[in-house]
């Protein structure tokens, strides 16, 4: 255990050393740093070996993961941007999996897939990694809308692929009936169940957060919060029994998660913005009572203590926020070491074909998407107009993770084809991170006096 903490460390520090050094984004060099360090132990693992054990290590961090990118957004944010949003996460996605549908076959036509098993290897790969994007997106100046847009794509995203995963695609793969009816209610039924249920549990954090001044102890409620909300939201059924009711309705528990999390997160910032309004006044009352020839000390007294309550809540939620981002910077970083361990170099070359295939079916899908997305969003003020060079950027903001991994061990084990997906998922992962990240990288640097220019006018703007 020793040793596996020092190579994780090491990984990590040399990442950020890279990243410091040579705006390297942390994800490209926490992959390859593993996969090299994964060689030089000569291919012994040192977390988990297998695609299984990697799925349970996946789930035990993802929480923390969507936590930390949860706090990134603000409800202002979603919802100013809540249309494109829902646009970019939901319509684009459905469509996605209603294009590969009809393009499967030019790709896959000799495994004679079934419409349910395409919809589940689509939607494996449709699901996309956000804290690539944040990582990559926090090192450089970019308009503060184009952020908004990637990383809360990203962020929803995941919630939208694992729904149809799940409900509609697994469904039809054990033999379910996929009709309108069917996939209209159980939508509703997941998106807005989870999203009430996650607004539930974060009222209830933000109730336990008032009742400490504790630093770790806010750390540890906010986890909580994040971590309950997806956990009882996978187990939303449990509940249910539990109090006489004999349903097996799942809800999305990435969703709740997300929710419950910005929902704690909005109601904190609001306390903040609040104590900071009861600050500038109090610095007022302060500068007129000292303008006074007869001041009373009692309330230039009171009105300091209040100045430094305010301060130390203040520093207290920023910094909360920074230990979260560190927890989710380790997680991500194991993460990448066992995914480097699980990756069979034979299996993905014998299914090379049907790798480089997919990702550049997908990838093409997702450009297009993204360009119906512009097309829309420039037509209308209701939504955030994209030009050509945000087009890019969203569509090569497409990096996909270890969700994708997740939902291909949920997949029965008795599947003809799962060797092949297995191969076709975690090759589609790998391109994604290399090649979609080099990709963003150099539009970014190619970009950067235009996107300075647009920072500037959305600075003066507000």
């Amino acid at each position: 255990m020793i040793t596996t903490l020092l190579v994780i460390a090491v990984i990590l520090y040399l990442a950020l050393q890279l990243e410091d050094k040579f705006s390297l984004p942390s994800p490209l060099g926490l992959i390859g740093l593993s996969f090299l360090t994964h060689f030089l132990f000569q291919q012994v693992p040192i977390l988990t070996g297998d695609t299984e054990h990697f799925a349970e290590l996946v789930i035990f961090l993802l929480p923390v993961l969507l936590i930390a990118d949860s706090l990134e957004l603000k409800l202002s944010d979603l919802k100013e941007h809540g249309l494109s949003l829902f646009y970019l996460a939901v319509v684009a996605v459905a469509l996605s999996v209603v294009l590969a549908i009809f393009t499967a076959n030019w790709i896959f036509g000799q495994y004679h897939l079934s419409v349910a098993a395409i919809i589940v290897l689509f939607t494996m790969v449709l699901a996309t990694d956000p804290v690539s994007v944040v990582s990559i997106f926090s090192k450089f100046d970019l308009p503060h809308k184009l952020k908004v847009l990637a990383e809360g794509e990203s962020l929803f995203n995941d919630a939208t692929a694992l729904i149809v995963f799940v409900f509609v695609g697994l469904y039809a793969l054990g033999g379910g009936e996929i009709t309108t009816a069917y996939v209209t209610e159980t939508s509703l039924i997941v998106v807005v169940g989870s999203v009430l249920f996650g607004f539930v549990i974060g009222l209830l954090g933000i109730a336990a957060l008032k009742t400490t001044e504790n630093r770790i102890a806010e750390m540890m409620m906010l986890i909580i919060t994040g971590y309950g909300a997806f956990e009882l939201g996978e187990h939303f059924y449990t509940l249910l029994n539990i109090f006489g009711a004999h349903f097996h309705t799942h809800l999305s528990g990435i969703l709740s998660c997300i929710v419950a999390t910005i929902t704690i997160h909005h109601l904190m910032t609001r306390s903040i913005e609040a104590e900071e309004a009861r600050l500038d006044d109090d610095v007022e009352r302060i500068q007129e009572e000292a303008q006074n020839k007869v001041s009373s000390r009692n309330i230039i007294f009171y009105a300091l203590g209040r100045i430094r309550i305010s301060i130390e809540e203040r520093e207290r939620h920023v910094r909360t926020k920074e230990d979260i981002q560190l927890l989710a910077l380790v997680g991500n970083t194991i993460l990448f070491v066992a995914m480097a361990e699980i990756v069979n170099l034979s299996l993905l070359w014998h299914y090379r074909t049907e790798i480089m295939a997919m990702f550049v079916a997908t990838t093409v899908i997702r450009a297009l998407m993204m360009a119906t997305f512009a097309m829309i969003s420039n037509q209308t003020t209701r939504m955030t107009s994209v030009d050509f060079r945000w087009w890019c950027i969203l569509t090569f903001a497409g990096i996909k993770g270890g969700l994708s991994v997740v939902m291909l061990m949920m997949i029965p084990a008795t599947f003809e084809h799962l060797e092949m997906f297995k191969a076709v998922v975690i090759g589609v992962v790998m391109l994604s991170t290399f090649i979609y990240s080099g990709i963003l990288l150099a539009i970014i640097a190619a970009n950067k006096k235009s996107f300075s220019r647009e920072v500037e006018e959305e600075d003066k703007s507000h």
